[in-house]
């Protein structure tokens, strides 16, 4: 391992600490970042977009900035990746949709703004399934995002070019978001943290129904603490987001003091209504068993969640109405078959099945928060299946039961979507395949800063426990590339980096 590897395997906390006091300058750090991702990004295509010029002349400004002792951000120097669903000034954000090929925004959208402003140094893009529809990240612009574990399955979605090269140390920290569990079914299945915030605590600016709190956007990191650092800079009121609140962000850049021994835990394999592939559910059973000596108690709990299924495809289908309708109507073969399902799903339905919807969405919210009103934490399973190829779209059946849609086999995480409470994906361990396994981490309704805190104490836990402790990809299996994660790539774009 070179002096550079040895570097970026540090967390992201260490990192800023280390370049605060002067023991490593940012310059260091970015050459380091671009020299991974050149040895690393052709196995697993995690990093699309780049801007490698720009954000060397950030790292000579931000070591420029040390030295002359001014205050710095909470990110100053970081190399940072940015999901392509978010603006990018000068740099090419395509949404992983042929449409969007060759387009340059004039700006930065607000989270971007917020999460420069703190000091980060973005590096370039990371890959996502077309418009972030579906958890298999692959596109017909960039191609497909292959596991750091094993390039040939797949990286979750839809924030998985995020969760790959953080699990590579490409990046200390890394932009995703998520509506049915694009930062925590990525950060599962690559062994690293995504954190799903409460809405409104991260603004949306690219959100089309402002009040429906369906979508956020969340921070990606290998440690919980790293997950933080970035949430504290994304965190903020914004006028662009209906939904946004008063927020203090930097009380999010340390994640507070739990001790898991005053936690009351509950746990359940598939609250109720998912479908879960029997290993799963024994490698989960297993990992609580690991565990449970850590609470005060740890008890299965049984949930009421009636129609979450129907009630998630009209919620979700109506804002795919409401955002892709002139795309579909002008252009609809330049459109995936996930977009068009589900535009076309929601041009299907009715003012009463959206009466209805959000109805059924607010009994269940309210049991969900009668039934934990007694715990602190719930754990379940991020994801019900070992990462299956990348080459096969979406998972169509389990247990060799046909699943309902595309996405029914992310029903583990879109169900706590829709009672709107955090959520977290914890790297615990390995699945019967080797595979990384993720513990869903879900806290009381707006307890955002101290499902953190909890999760913090459980990673450190977990590290003298080898059945739970985070796995980490043998990179030497990376230096390989992989060209068919590219195969399905029509027409490259017209300019890749600025």
């Amino acid at each position: 391992m070179t002096l550079n590897q040895d570097l970026l395997a540090q967390s992201a906390v260490e990192l800023r600490r280390r370049i605060g006091a002067k023991e490593i300058s940012p310059v260091e750090l970015v050459e380091a970042s671009i020299e991974r991702i050149g040895q690393l990004n052709p196995a697993v295509n995690a990093v699309t977009a780049t801007c490698f010029g720009r954000a060397r002349q950030e790292a000579r400004a931000a070591e420029a900035a040390v030295l002359r002792g001014d205050s710095l951000g909470l990110l100053h120097g970081l190399p940072t990746g940015i999901k392509d669903l978010e603006q990018t000034a000068g740099l090419l954000t395509t949404y992983g949709s042929p449409l969007h090929r060759n387009f340059i925004p004039e700006r930065d959208n607000r989270m971007v703004v917020r999460v420069r402003a703190a000091g980060a140094i973005v590096i370039g893009k990371t890959n996502t399934p077309e418009f972030g529809a579906g958890a298999n990240t692959r596109n017909v612009v960039w191609g497909a995002t292959g596991n750091p574990f094993n390039p040939l399955l797949n990286a979750g979605g839809s924030s998985g070019g995020s969760a790959a090269a953080l699990a590579c140390d490409m990046l200390p920290v890394c932009t995703g978001s998520d509506t049915g569990g694009s930062l925590r079914i990525p950060g599962a299945i690559c062994g690293v943290v995504g954190f799903r915030p409460s809405p409104g605590l991260v603004p949306v600016e690219r959100r089309t129904l402002g009040w429906t709190p369906i979508s956020v956007i969340g921070p990606m990191g290998r440690t919980v603490a790293d997950a933080c650092l970035l949430m504290a800079a994304q965190a903020a009121m914004d006028d662009c987001d209906p939904l946004s609140y008063p927020v203090d962000g930097q009380a999010y850049a340390t994640p507070p003091a739990v001790d898991p021994g005053c936690l009351r835990v509950g746990f359940t394999e598939d609250f109720g209504v998912c479908p879960v592939d029997m290993p799963i559910r024994k490698i989960f059973r297993e990992k609580i068993q690991a565990m449970r000596h850590l609470f005060k108690s740890c008890d299965a709990v049984d949930f009421d969640f009636g129609e979450a299924h129907r009630c998630f495809d009209v919620i979700r289908a109506v804002n795919y109405l409401a955002t892709y309708r002139d795309a579909y109507e002008n252009n609809r073969d330049a459109l995936g078959p996930n977009v068009r399902a589900n535009y076309e799903t929601g041009a299907r339905m009715t003012m009463a099945d959206f009466a209805w919807a959000h109805a059924e969405q607010t009994r269940i919210f309210r049991r969900f928060q009668e039934t934990i009103r007694n715990y602190d934490l719930v754990l379940a399973p991020t994801t019900p299946v070992s990462p299956f190829p990348w080459t096969q779209l979406y998972l169509a059946e389990m247990d060799g039961k046909p699943l309902s849609s595309y996405y029914h086999w992310l029903s583990l995480t879109y169900v706590i979507t829709l009672v709107t409470n955090p959520a977290l994906a914890l790297p615990c361990g390995v699945d019967h395949k080797d595979m990384p396994f993720g513990l869903q981490i879900v806290g009381r309704f707006r307890g955002d800063r101290t499902l953190l805190g909890a999760a913090h104490s459980l990673e450190q836990a977990f590290a003298a426990i080898p059945q739970l402790r985070r796995p980490v990809p043998d990179v030497r299996k990376l230096r390989t590339p992989v060209p068919e994660l590219k195969s399905i790539v029509t027409h490259p774009p017209a300019n890749q980096s600025a």
